[in-house]
């Protein structure tokens, strides 16, 4: 594949924008989706392959050697670096949906450094994913995504305190919430949900939404949040979505409920090295007021997060666990 700075062979696809173009150029069928998605974040988005890993919940080494096995079969296959006309555009939107989708994550969730929030990555994100809605406007999947990138962005002033200690979703001060880009991406979410049987973006949007519409943490609906895993689960079955679903349920069923989901996680071995994880037990441990079992815990999830932020949290978090009666 020749570098994405380079100018194609031809262009009829009817995509104004440069990098968009480039997106669907990268996207190329004759690669698995998964190829298509990682080789694209790391050749156009710039990704390191330790952070396309971590996105995909492999080690560094991993995605380094299916990367180069991507390059391959390009290569080995003569596959050319050209454009796709507009009519071939449909079969590479499931791959781009992917690319801005795990862009805006490492945006709104770094996965190393100092800062937790890469709002370049963020603000690029939604700014394809406008281009890819204008593009495609009866594509629901790419309203949902961009319906999601709003109202998880419109928390972003609120995610880290003055310090820069990550503040969780129950502690944030609403007031700074961003109430347009609620408001916008509310609205297409509802244009998003009239297009038939939602998939896994608009349904991630719905969660999303179920925040951003409550006033105080006490308002949140997180039985319906809940069931919408439930529904995002069969849909992509993955052991993150199943761990997002044990703190919806541990919050509206008690952590008692929670801790089953979670323990079964890790029992399975399904997500080796994820500090999420450790941290997300630690959580509903210390509300079970379970002091010791929590430390620890807390403990190996400090030993696993690669962010100041993250570090911070769980450390003020392991304080608490230790004045536990």
């Amino acid at each position: 594949m020749a570098s994405p700075v380079d100018k194609p062979e031809r262009d009829d696809s009817g995509v104004a924008d440069d990098r968009l173009r480039l997106l669907f150029t990268c996207c190329h069928p004759a690669l698995s989706l998964e190829a298509q998605v990682a080789l694209t974040l790391r050749t156009l988005a710039g990704l390191t392959t330790a952070e396309i890993g971590r996105a995909f919940l492999v080690p560094e080494q991993t995605m380094a050697k299916r990367l180069l096995r991507a390059k391959s079969k390009i290569r080995n296959a003569a596959i050319p670096y050209r454009v796709p006309a507009g009519h071939l555009l449909p079969e590479r939107t499931v791959a781009v949906l992917g690319v801005l989708y795990l862009l805006f994550n490492e945006g709104y969730s770094a996965t190393s450094g100092v800062e937790v929030v890469r709002a370049d990555l963020c603000a690029e994100a939604i700014r394809l994913g406008r281009l890819l809605v204008e593009l495609m406007p009866d594509e629901p999947e790419a309203l949902g995504l961009l319906a999601l990138m709003l109202l998880q962005d419109a928390r972003r002033a609120a995610r880290v305190d003055d310090d820069g200690a990550l503040v969780p979703l129950e502690e944030q001060d609403r007031k700074r919430w961003d109430k347009a880009s609620i408001a916008e991406g509310s609205s297409i979410l509802d244009a998003a949900l009239r297009q038939g049987r939602p998939g896994p973006y608009r349904i991630q949007a719905a969660i999303a939404a179920c925040h951003a519409s409550a006033a105080t943490p006490a308002d949140t609906d997180w039985i319906e949040i809940s069931l919408l895993y439930e529904r995002l689960a069969q849909l992509v079955p993955s052991p993150v979505v199943e761990l997002n679903r044990a703190v919806a349920v541990a919050m509206a069923q008690g952590p008692e409920a929670g801790l089953v989901i979670v323990d079964r996680i890790a029992a399975s071995g399904g997500l080796p090295g994820y500090h999420l994880l450790a941290a997300t037990r630690a959580d509903l441990l210390r509300r079970l007021k379970r002091r010791g079992e929590a430390a620890t815990a807390y403990e190996q999830a400090l030993g696993l997060a690669r962010t100041d932020a993250e570090r911070s949290y769980l450390r003020r978090r392991l304080a608490e666990a230790a004045r536990l009666p």
